[in-house]
């Protein structure tokens, strides 16, 4: 786990990489940001990949790899908060498979504290979900829909996505940004037009001006 640790830091980011990434690669939105005085902690996955599959798998399939992607944020949190930084200005955010991931922990909300995290900002992601609905589908490259279970929530979601995104259906970014609303939290959704899949530099002015706040 790689860390910038600044004195006087006012907020902090767990940020997760996507598949193939690193802690370094994720890491380096901090300086294209401009945010030297967040401090950050980037969990790498074995073997630089969160879960082996698409994040769009049976639930039976994602539940051991997302309950250890779980754990590695919750350790990052725990360091965060340790360092004298409350729940609620602690944020999470990744891209593609580490948008998946930090959506899902953000939406469970373990034992982050009193009042949950500030937020979460998902770069070209969606929700995993909590359990496996519905028929198979195009609009999800033919995998079922997923029931989303989710305590009520607080704080503030960015969702990102192409409208041709190769990983992340259209649809799924879609009803995440529903359910995470529906359970309670501040929910913006960016959609791209045409194909893609990157973080895109509205992404990084929504991180910059919510982590400056």
């Amino acid at each position: 786990m790689l860390a910038r640790m600044p004195a006087g830091a006012k907020a902090g980011l767990v940020l997760l990489h996507g598949r193939g990434g690193s802690s370094r690669d994720i890491l380096s939105l901090l300086d294209h940001a401009a945010l030297p005085d967040v401090a950050a902690l980037a969990p790498e996955a074995p073997g630089n990949s969160w879960w082996p599959t698409s994040f769009l798998a049976p639930t039976a399939q994602m539940a051991p790899f997302v309950a250890a992607g779980m754990q590695s944020v919750a350790k990052a949190v725990a360091r965060l908060r340790d360092s004298g930084l409350p729940a609620d200005r602690i944020w999470l955010a990744g891209f593609s498979q580490g948008a998946c991931l930090a959506l899902e922990c953000f939406a469970r909300q373990q034992d982050w504290g009193q009042g949950g995290l500030a937020g979460v900002f998902g770069f070209s992601g969606g929700l995993v979900g909590t359990a496996d609905h519905g028929t198979a589908s195009p609009e999800l490259m033919g995998h079922r829909d997923k029931a989303f279970d989710y305590p009520a929530l607080t704080g503030k979601v960015w969702i990102s996505v192409h409208e041709r995104d190769p990983h992340i259906p259209l649809k799924r970014a879609r009803d995440s940004a529903r359910a995470l609303k529906d359970a309670g939290a501040a929910v913006q959704l960016q959609v791209f037009p045409g194909a893609g899949h990157a973080v895109m530099r509205e992404d990084i002015a929504a991180l910059r001006g919510a982590l400056n706040a």
